[in-house]
């Protein structure tokens, strides 16, 4: 599925979220690696986002 910019940004901001408040992290990810937003941006890359969008039809 294609995500706009704004349904991108909702999914990362969410995920990192959780991350910064303890979530466990879903990819193998660099030991200097510890930015909530870097890590979530590489699950969203790597299609690990345990996330999903509902659009309006």
């Amino acid at each position: 599925m294609k995500y706009t910019r704004f349904e991108k940004a909702r999914i990362v901001g969410a995920r990192s979220l959780q991350i910064s408040l303890g979530a466990p992290i879903l990819i193998r990810r660099p030991k200097d690696l510890i930015d909530p937003i870097a890590i979530a941006e590489l699950e969203f890359e790597k299609d690990a986002m345990p996330i999903t969008v509902k659009r309006a039809v």
